[in-house]
């Protein structure tokens, strides 16, 4: 099968950083490494290990500038048979590449290649489920800001065991599925050679340990479930999809490791009168044909009360107005959008006779030197001469 451009799997472009390159491969090791794999079937296994195996490669030789040199200058034949290059990659480079951006990388990627590649380090806890929580704030809160108290239910330690599963005082013995290890080792052939998993042992939770009596709250499982009180400010500025991360304020880990997050999830619940974009918003207001073409002063809605505006004489419907600074305050605080006010000539309905008389009387009065020169009407006339 013909390689893909190196540049192309990492997903970067040739001018990438050196810390881009890492962090491309970084984010496409972690995807593709056979530990997330293990239960999925053998077609996708395989998918998996030879994309694992492309992006190591490709960072192998982006991450060498002599090898870099080369590729950009003759692309994969560089690094053919015979041609004379500085040589390619072969999975011995997988140790090295590895330790130089992983190091003891926290969540268990590491190890040897060969007979133990992919060893799950045994010091890892897997934390505890995020959670999220959608709260509807009004354009109004979003504008200034406001504080929120939520209530959501999730699962915590055991308060009368405090995790452990057992009665409290009540003596434990080894765990006979694991041997008292708190874990369970398994072994996969792969084309890298054998890969060694370590899993937490499902009989005792990784504590190695089992009460001999039950805790009669949780019935051993050490954890339950209660309902959590927080107060959380939403700062000024946020819009609809963003989300403000509580640390800790996730659900407990069964593994005994930290507790994972709390998402709260904003919507700025649609306004009856504004609208906003960006941190501008807009609002249409109706005016009377006597105001439009006199002129006068009018009473515009803010977002915290009202303000008058005047509307100079010969106004036409859709002239927009800009209130400076009446808009909503930006995220990080350091400027405020605008208020857009559009203005629409409102007509008249259920005139009586003498209205009417008024009103074509009027009209027959008018001549061309009353319009605009660019009004809409003009520019109807001209299209029919």
């Amino acid at each position: 099968m013909e390689k893909r451009d190196y540049y192309e799997v990492l997903g970067v472009n040739k001018n990438a950083s050196e810390v881009d390159l890492k962090n491309a491969y970084r984010q496409s090791a972690i995807k593709y490494h056979p530990d997330k794999f293990s239960n999925a079937n053998e077609k996708e296994k395989k998918e998996a290990e030879e994309k694992f195996k492309e992006v190591n490669e490709a960072y192998s030789i982006l991450s060498d500038p002599e090898k870099k040199a080369q590729y950009d200058r003759f692309g994969h034949a560089a690094f053919a048979q015979g041609t004379g290059g500085a040589g390619g990659f072969n999975t011995g480079d997988f140790e090295n590449i590895f330790s130089t951006v992983f190091g003891g990388f926290g969540g268990g990627f590491g190890g040897g290649f060969g007979g133990g590649f992919g060893q799950r380090n045994n010091n890892y806890k897997e934390p505890g489920a995020d959670l999220s929580y959608q709260i509807d704030i009004t354009l109004e809160e979003a504008a200034i800001g406001v504080e929120k108290t939520i209530k959501y239910r999730r699962k915590v330690k055991c308060h009368t065991c405090n995790g452990s599963g057992g009665d409290p005082g009540s003596p434990t013995k080894k765990c006979t599925n694991c041997n008292g290890t708190g874990k369970i080792k398994t072994v996969q052939r792969t084309i890298f050679g054998n890969v060694e998993q370590v899993a937490e042992c499902s009989a005792c939770h990784g504590r190695g340990q089992i009460p001999e009596k039950k805790c009669k709250t949780c019935g051993g499982s050490g954890y339950g479930v209660d309902t959590t009180e927080i107060t959380r400010k939403i700062p000024s500025g946020i819009s609809t999809g963003q989300k403000l991360r509580i640390d800790g304020m996730g659900e407990a880990s069964e593994h005994g490791g930290s507790n994972g997050d709390l998402y709260i999830i904003v919507n700025v619940k649609k306004h009856k009168l504004f609208e906003r974009i960006d941190n501008d918003i807009y609002c249409q207001i109706p005016i009377t044909f006597a105001t439009a073409v006199l002129g006068g002063e009018i009473e515009v809605p803010i977002l915290e009360g009202k303000r008058n505006i005047k509307i100079p004489a010969g106004t036409q419907t859709g002239k927009r107005f800009k209130l400076r600074g009446e808009g909503i305050k930006s995220l990080r605080g350091n400027s405020v959008g605008d208020e857009i006010i559009e203005v629409l000539i409102e007509t008249p309905v259920e005139l009586n006779d003498e209205q009417k008389k008024i009103l074509k009387s009027f009209d027959d009065s008018l001549k061309e030197k009353n319009y605009k020169k660019d009004s809409l009407k003009e520019k109807i006339k001209n299209f029919f001469s």
